[in-house]
């Protein structure tokens, strides 16, 4: 199914989404301490859907979205993204997890996510992860208007194989707004000026998928779960982006500030 056309946002639609975008992040910083060895991933999930509804006061946009029956998405190692929460999967020291979360608050998505280590990791998964981190970092500062999707594309990209690691291509970000995906389909690799020009008021996701090893993936057979073809590791970070008239702005930044991670500029 096609996703809605692209709809540029007024002001009020931006405050709202900013709001959306703060209230999705605190999710992720409250899971933070619960990412540890020997818990499950549905105890994660419950802890953010108790928090969803009981703390924040607003819905949870997964749950029921075609037939989903979690808060998040928990996709661990070699799972590159929509992993479901199940009580059988526990975490172990030196594992990394993306956790993903969306809620909707006055009718407005919220979209986010972040990569947690378990317990000590090994040197090469932590710079997987930095890696992916750095290269969601150049799709963002790539964004002004009158730059392309191919310019981000091509930034993240560029980040990502300088390193030797594989872009997944088969998954993409999205326009958000009223609607939880919507146009553009934003690619995580590309050409410089190539593909939609990029217009002030636009909103959408920027949440590059980066492989340790190739790029192929499969999906399993709960019709969810993607992981990698070749069993290596993958990564994800998430945030939604505004086109601004003088660049960008980051409408889901963490409540805690970046932490060891490199500044992330919420605006230019």
């Amino acid at each position: 199914m096609r996703a809605p056309a692209i709809t540029l946002k007024n002001e009020q639609d931006l405050e709202h989404l900013r709001i959306s975008g703060r209230l999705a992040a605190q999710v992720l910083e409250m899971i933070a301490p619960y990412v540890k060895p020997g818990v499950s991933t549905e105890y994660l999930d419950d802890l953010c859907y108790d928090f969803i509804v009981n703390t924040l006061n607003v819905t949870p946009a997964n749950i029921g979205y075609y037939g989903y029956t979690k808060t998040t998405c928990i996709s661990p190692n070699q799972v590159v993204c929509h992993g479901i929460p199940a009580a059988n999967i526990i975490l172990k020291d030196g594992d990394i997890i993306n956790i993903d979360v969306a809620i909707i608050k006055d009718g407005y998505f919220g979209d986010t996510s972040r990569m947690y280590f378990v317990g000590e990791i090994k040197p090469e998964a932590k710079h997987l992860v930095e890696t992916t981190y750095a290269a969601m970092l150049a799709g963002i500062h790539a964004v002004k208007p009158g730059a392309t999707l191919g310019d981000v594309g091509h930034a993240i990209q560029t980040v990502a194989e300088r390193e030797g690691y594989s872009i997944v291509r088969e998954y993409c970000g999205h326009g958000i707004g009223r609607t939880y995906h919507e146009q553009p389909n934003v690619v995580h690799y590309g050409r410089a000026g190539q593909g939609l020009k990029l217009e002030t008021s636009m909103v959408f996701t920027i949440e590059p998928m980066v492989n340790a090893g190739g790029a192929g993936v499969k999906e399993l057979a709960d019709g969810w779960t993607v992981v990698t073809r070749d069993g290596n590791w993958s990564a994800q970070w998430e945030h939604m982006v505004a086109v601004t008239e003088t660049g960008f702005e980051v409408l889901s930044p963490w409540p805690e500030g970046t932490g060891d991670y490199p500044s992330l500029d919420l605006e230019t």
